[in-house]
């Protein structure tokens, strides 16, 4: 058995499709297949159910699956404690948000002590965030999650973000100190997807107070919410990190209690962590710490 057959075999069964999965290894569709298929003899047993030309892994490719995730994950990580042991840093941090608003400040901050580091980040929703986690390949998320099954998540909550509705300067709720979410029943929202941590305690803390929010807007972008309300196409709910001084909005208290996300750090507690990627964990911490109110680090 081969590395590149596990490689390919990976491939194939996340994506159910050859085609895609030839695109996505760059390689030609017959190589691809060619490789399952003496993968297939290799174990002496189909790992997919064909029907024409559709794909559906079946139980011993779902095992199998499994098995071989686990070890391309535990061979990425004995490749990158040698690449540490070796004092060579790695390219690139691969980091996944929710929470996008403060990761300017933070990224300045690493780049003073490691200006190499090259970023990938990815906005994503909290389950593809622990998918990809689990996979090992994200070395960190900042989110705002609900709680995550398992003991092989990390999760150090670095801050409590009171959450504001925002409107417009010249909404009738501008002049307004305070707000209680019922008075906001029969308002038009902006938002984010469901499955986004923020969208998701709002929709619960609304319904608890007795109405579902009205969405005329649901997108994959946080930071164009803002935008939205700016141009009166409806009133949203904006973590106090996301304003900035150049909006053209206003961030209105809410009475009611429970509108609070907990930005969270999460990681892979089985995976092996370069010292660049503790120095990151270490920027992150201070950086919260320092906007922190009381200046403690929530653990």
């Amino acid at each position: 058995m081969e590395l590149l057959q596990l490689q390919y075999f990976i491939a194939v069964a996340r994506l159910e499709h050859m085609t895609e999965a030839a695109q996505s290894l760059h390689v030609t569709q017959s190589s691809l297949s060619k490789t399952i298929q003496r993968l297939e003899e290799d174990l002496g047993v189909a790992l997919f159910d064909r029907t024409g030309r559709k794909l559906r892994l079946n139980e011993y490719g779902s095992r199998f699956l499994q098995r071989a995730e686990r070890a391309l994950f535990e061979l990425q990580q004995g490749k990158q404690e040698i690449r540490d042991l070796s004092g060579q840093e790695p390219d690139t941090l691969e980091l996944a948000v929710t929470t996008a608003s403060t990761l300017p400040g933070i990224l300045r901050e690493f780049r003073k002590k490691l200006p190499a580091i090259h970023f990938h980040v990815q906005m994503l929703s909290m389950q593809e965030m622990v998918t990809l986690l689990r996979r090992g390949e994200v070395d960190f998320c900042l989110a705002s999650p609900p709680p995550v099954e398992g003991d092989d998540i990390g999760c150090q909550i670095v801050y409590n973000d009171p959450i504001f509705v925002a409107v417009p300067a010249g909404h009738r709720l501008a002049n307004r100190k305070c707000l209680s979410l019922i008075e906001l029943k029969d308002e038009w929202f902006v938002g984010v997807k469901k499955g986004y941590g923020t969208r998701d305690l709002v929709d619960s803390v609304c319904q608890s107070a007795g109405f579902t929010p009205h969405y005329v807007y649901e997108g994959d972008e946080p930071a164009r919410l803002i935008a939205l309300v700016e141009a009166e196409i409806g009133l949203a709910f904006i973590p106090g990190t996301a304003k900035s001084p150049q909006d053209k909005i206003l961030l209105i208290p809410i009475e009611d209690d429970g509108l609070v996300r907990q930005i969270a750090l999460l990681w892979h507690s089985g995976r092996y962590i370069p010292q660049a990627g503790l120095v990151f964990r270490e920027v992150v911490v201070d950086y919260f710490g320092a906007i922190s109110p009381t200046g403690d680090i929530i653990i």
